[in-house]
């Protein structure tokens, strides 16, 4: 009896001394995966990954905030256009000269902070995505401002010379636009570069004066003027046409950052012709 005891004790030491051998060899093996799951961060973050579902998915509605900053340059040319053809209505210097058509202010540009948001609906085909959204921008304080003057001698068919004086001043503020774009883009990992056109209605303030002096020689000796007229509006809706290039980040499965340029071409106000170039960038997310 006393002999298979001993036999047992001899075993149990013989199995202790193998393990006391295997230990470090599972142990080195063990700790570079665990070292490299440390390192990688899955480690702390367990097995999730933003992308590890396969490539991103762009469809489904899309909603966002964007912040930008734009330029509007506004050509003023003829903005006094109607005051001054107001002040020489019914003239035999209006009919033969059309002073109201002369090209009395010039170009200028403003700038300005914006802040808008966008929503819209996405179509994805393979690597191609197809896109319509409609989207709000209010600047800050896209306000311009141009005030010139221009003197032009000319002779009627009465036979009275005239020295024309016009001087004109007219501002322009865009309150706030909206817009509906079609976007077509290519998707590259987390990247989706797009093209984009659309039409634009923009809401504007405006404000116009004239002043028209003529001094006349000749058949008739006397000056005319100086003579004002005056006119403003607020609310005043012009539509525009746009287009634009931009890219969408994926930073997380439904979560993506913006960046865009575009270019809107509006139509004349009161005269004012506006167009709008701007930079933005935004944070959106996809249902």
């Amino acid at each position: 009896m006393a002999g298979r005891g001993l036999r047992i004790a001899r075993r149990i030491r013989r199995c202790g001394a193998r393990l006391a051998v295997c230990a470090p060899l599972v142990g080195a093996s063990v700790a570079p995966a665990l070292a490299a799951d440390w390192l990688d961060g899955s480690f702390l973050r367990g097995s999730f990954s933003a992308f590890s579902a396969g490539p991103v998915r762009w469809d489904g509605v899309v909603m966002g905030a964007t912040v930008g900053y734009s330029n509007m340059s506004t050509d003023f040319g003829n903005a006094s256009s109607s005051e001054i053809a107001y002040i020489l209505r019914n003239s035999t210097l209006e009919s033969e000269f059309s002073p109201s058509s002369w090209t009395t202010l010039p170009k200028t540009v403003t700038s300005s902070m914006q802040y808008g948001g966008f929503l819209g609906y996405n179509w994805q085909m393979d690597d191609i995505v197809l896109g319509a959204d409609v989207m709000y921008a209010r600047p800050t304080n896209l306000d311009s401002q141009a005030t010139d003057s221009i003197e032009r001698l000319v002779n009627t068919s009465d036979g009275v010379n005239h020295d024309v004086l016009l001087q004109s001043t007219a501002k322009l503020k865009l309150v706030d636009y909206g817009a509906v774009r079609a976007r077509a883009g290519y998707a590259f990992g987390q990247f989706l570069p797009y093209a984009m056109l659309g039409v634009a209605v923009g809401r504007f303030n405006y404000s116009t004066s004239a002043t028209v002096t003529d001094a006349m020689t000749g058949a008739v000796v006397g000056t005319f003027g100086p003579v004002t007229q005056s006119d403003a509006q607020n609310n005043v809706i012009a539509p525009g046409f746009l287009a634009g290039l931009g890219v969408d980040v994926a930073v997380l499965p439904n979560v993506f950052v913006r960046a865009e340029w575009e270019y809107i071409a509006f139509g004349p106000v009161n005269g004012a012709k506006p167009s709008v170039n701007t930079v933005r960038g935004g944070i959106g997310v996809r249902f």
